[in-house]
């Protein structure tokens, strides 16, 4: 067991080093954090960034997977194409960041402000939003099955052509989001008025007139029964 402590305790070290080394290029606060930062396509999985000050930071490309990122400051940081998987983005501040294509996949974003955020094409499969401030955010064509929406605020946010299948959607604010074409459906905590306001501003769901993807199946099975 002593040993096993001393192991990961030299591991931290290590890691405090490589960020102190990655640091030394870049232009720091007063604090001595990682302002404006240029960590673009650096592995840096699993590493633990906790309250850390990464504004505007380049984290294009970054391997942040299992990251902990716990109410790290991440405004207008950008992390396009970046592999967030399973990362803990707890309460982090992503306001005006630049997600676009970036694998969110099973991230915790519970909490976060990703409030006028570009999400655009992200997949945010299985994420955890609960809470979170998504107001304003453009999350067009983004893949949001298996979300975890509660009590999130969408408001006035870009959801054209989003995935929002299966998401929890419990108490989810969609006051003026713009939802042509978002598709929904097998979603938890819709209520029938709410279904109804949604699909009079665009939205599609499962089974309803018009869904592309329901009318290709339904054509399929029946060249089947042929």
């Amino acid at each position: 067991m002593f040993v096993q402590e001393i192991k990961a305790s030299i591991k931290q070290i290590e890691k405090t080093k490589k960020l102190s080394a990655l640091a030394k290029n870049a232009s720091l606060d007063g604090k001595g954090d990682f302002v404006g930062i240029d960590l673009s396509d650096k592995d840096l999985s699993y590493d633990i960034f906790t309250y850390a000050d990464l504004r505007y930071a380049d984290l294009t490309g970054t391997n942040l997977t299992g990251a902990n990122l716990r109410y790290a400051n991440l405004s207008g940081a950008d992390l396009t194409g970046a592999n967030l998987s399973d990362a803990d983005l707890t309460g982090a501040n992503l306001k005006y960041a630049d997600l676009r294509g970036a694998n969110l996949s099973g991230a915790n974003f519970s909490g976060a402000d990703l409030s006028s955020a570009n999400l655009s094409g992200a997949d945010l499969r299985y994420s955890d939003l609960s809470g979170a401030n998504l107001s304003g955010a453009n999350l067009r064509y983004a893949n949001l099955r298996y979300s975890d929406l509660r009590h999130a605020d969408l408001g006035v946010t870009l959801l054209s052509g989003a995935d929002l299948r299966y998401a929890d959607l419990k108490d989810a604010n969609f006051s003026g989001a713009y939802l042509e074409e978002a598709r929904l459906g097998n979603n938890y905590g819709l209520h029938k008025k709410l279904k109804l306001n949604l699909l009079n501003r665009g939205a599609r769901f499962k089974n309803s007139p018009g869904d592309t993807a329901e009318l290709y199946r339904n054509f399929f099975l029946l060249l089947n029964r042929l």
